[in-house]
């Protein structure tokens, strides 16, 4: 009997074991994978830390920019620097801060705008401003306050910016805009026509 029973342990199929060798493989794939995710996290908040991404909705900025545009903004130009006259930003439209607006500062803090007979000046300096649409149409006058920017559009008598709205605080600008990267055949770096410095 003793024989028997031990025949019959010996004919009991053996348990199915995975190889050590594909646990590994399958532990390295899933390490893999969460590594990836990793990076790409940190990959997507890092660049949304340094840059934004908009489209450019109308017809306010022709002929610079276009309807249906992609701009990406850099946000860390103004960490190492100053606003300046010329610049096209991307900022919170004060009277409705969920919306992003993109125009060309004109004026900074102090400056005298003036807009007559179709020609802008700042500080009694007659603006050249070969990146408009027209001249245009409106006229007035304006002194930025502290902590404050003007903004206008290129296309300067379909814009709503400071001329109708306002002053723009400077913290609500999200950063300048420096790369038009959609559609394709349109990519390139945006032109920020400098406005020479003025007293």
């Amino acid at each position: 009997m003793e024989n028997l029973e031990e025949v019959q342990i010996e004919a009991q199929p053996n348990e199915v074991q995975v190889p050590v060798e594909e646990k590994m493989n399958w532990k390295r794939f899933v390490l893999d994978i969460i590594e990836t995710l990793a990076l790409a996290a940190i990959l997507f908040f890092g660049i949304n830390l340094v840059s934004a991404r908009v489209r450019v909705d109308g017809f306010s900025m022709q002929p610079t920019l276009e309807d249906g545009e992609f701009v990406l903004v850099s946000k860390v130009n103004y960490q190492f620097g100053d606003v300046e006259r010329g610049d096209i930003v991307v900022f919170h439209f004060p009277l409705d801060p969920e919306q992003e607006l993109i125009k060309r500062v004109i004026g900074l803090p102090s400056d005298t705008i003036s807009v007559q007979n179709g020609q802008v000046s700042v500080n009694g300096w007659v603006l050249d401003e070969p990146y408009i649409a027209a001249a245009p149409a409106y006229s007035g006058e304006w002194i930025v306050p502290d902590g404050q920017l003007f903004v206008l559009g290129d296309n300067r008598n379909d814009s709503s910016d400071s001329h109708s709205w306002g002053y723009l605080p400077l913290e609500k600008v999200v950063g300048k805009a420096v790369v038009i990267y959609w559609p394709p055949p349109f990519w390139k770096v945006i032109q920020h026509t400098a406005i020479p410095s003025i007293p």
